[in-house]
């Protein structure tokens, strides 16, 4: 059986999240990628919204989760947006990024991020 994929690719949300108060209070725009693993094979034969993954309810999860409540830390957004994914069953791993072009560096970049996968086992192992 193959791997299937639901791709959710530069989404961009306004936060104020970060470790320094400028961050905090000035805020700045963040780019989510999403990748979730799943077995859309009923999908692919029903044409039916129930057998797939809801994308419009992953982007809004994220969209919440990023111009939400302010997070010291972009390690801590990321492993919401996951676990929020995770919980449809159909979903067997997610791989998220986000990245902040505006970072207090000593030198130029063209952004800092985070990148997590989580998988529907690490869910069970966190339970035990």
């Amino acid at each position: 059986m193959g791997v299937d994929r639901i791709l959710l690719n530069g989404l961009v949300f306004f936060g104020r999240h970060g470790c320094h108060d400028a961050e905090r209070e000035l805020g700045q725009k963040f780019t989510v990628d999403i990748e979730l693993e799943c077995d859309l094979h009923a999908a692919s034969h029903s044409d039916a919204l129930d057998d797939t993954i809801d994308y419009v309810a992953i982007y809004n999860a994220a969209k919440e989760i990023l111009e939400g409540e302010p997070a010291m830390l972009l390690e801590s957004l990321a492993q919401r947006i996951a676990d929020f994914a995770l919980q449809d069953d159909k979903v067997v791993s997610a791989w998220v990024r986000i990245r902040k072009p505006h970072v207090a560096m000593p030198g130029p970049l063209d952004y800092l991020g985070v990148e997590i996968t989580r998988n529907r086992d690490d869910e069970d192992e966190d339970e035990a």
